[in-house]
């Protein structure tokens, strides 16, 4: 039986798979603020799933951010503040007594549709998240790549390709780099381009729904962000020349984006015939604990 833990900034979510993949117990409990109760939190769940289950689970956990490869301690986390800096995966071995295997999020969510999910019967997988903002990982025959620096497949902080003149420099980013390809393509990057067009304030999802129904200054706006998400999706296809990318976040649910996304792509990749697939997630937010569970296969 395998434990996946997703946590996030406001819950914590479990779920034990069985070998056939099926769910066997779920969890859902706050996120504590602080670090010790945050230990307390996952031990009690995963105390409580070997006694559901019967046996000795193992725990896979999904994460904000991600360890450093050079100092073993949590970088790059976000919303849960306790958890920069330290030794996570440690401190849980010791509490728990049994290994503990961790990867980001973006990385779950791909190996979670590597699996079972969208991306099931492909050799090369990449997964990419379009929300709040923009993530990724990278799965090859099953096997997460995590890359010499944990961050294969995290492509949202390079900057736009084939940019136009009205997207150069392009904004700053927290990152401290100008034109980032999240500052566009994740939903607040898809608010900001349409107040900047428009002055209209709008939410992503309104923007979408308005640009369906007919409305020009919404259907500029998208008709931008199609645009901008074949050029960036293109870049990766030359780059991981992948069989499918799977789709996850926020902005995975607009439908038209499977199909005109691709019909965009084509003048920015290489190679005559390109047989990469774009196709949204199977299991949803479901990913990130199945992901999670199967970093131990």
């Amino acid at each position: 039986m395998k434990l996946g833990l997703d946590i996030g900034g406001t819950k914590i979510e479990a779920a034990v798979l069985d070998t056939a993949g099926q769910v066997r117990f779920r969890k859902r409990v706050p996120t504590p603020a602080a670090y010790e109760p945050l230990l307390a939190a996952i031990t009690d769940i995963v105390k409580e799933a070997d006694e559901q289950t019967g046996t000795r689970v193992s725990v896979g956990i999904g994460s904000p951010g991600g360890l450093s490869p050079r100092t073993g301690l949590m970088q790059n986390v976000q919303n849960i503040d306790a958890m920069m800096g330290r030794p996570f995966d440690r401190d849980l071995e010791r509490a728990l007594a049994r290994p503990v295997r961790l990867a980001n999020d973006a990385d779950c969510f791909a190996l979670s549709e590597a699996n079972d999910g969208a991306g099931a019967d492909a050799s090369i997988v990449l997964g990419i998240i379009l929300g709040t903002g923009c993530g990724g990982g990278l799965v090859v025959e099953r096997r997460l790549m995590p890359g010499a620096n944990s961050a294969a497949g995290e492509w949202g902080h390079n900057s736009l390709p084939w940019p136009d003149a009205a997207e150069v420099p392009g904004p700053p980013c927290s990152c401290g780099k100008p034109g980032c390809m999240e500052l566009y393509l994740s939903g607040p990057g898809l608010q900001r381009d349409h107040a900047l067009v428009t002055g209209e304030t709008l939410e992503a999802r309104t923007i979408v729904e308005r640009a369906e129904g007919g409305d020009p200054a919404c259907r500029a706006t998208f008709d931008r962000y199609v645009d901008r998400l074949a050029r960036a999706m293109a870049s990766l296809i030359n780059l991981f020349d992948p069989d499918v990318i799977v789709v996850g976040g926020g902005l995975s649910h607009i439908a038209s984006l499977y199909e005109r996304v691709p019909a965009r792509w084509t003048p920015f990749l290489t190679g005559e015939h390109v047989e990469t697939r774009f196709v949204p997630n199977k299991h949803g937010d479901a990913s990130g604990v199945r992901g999670a569970a199967h970093l131990w296969g």
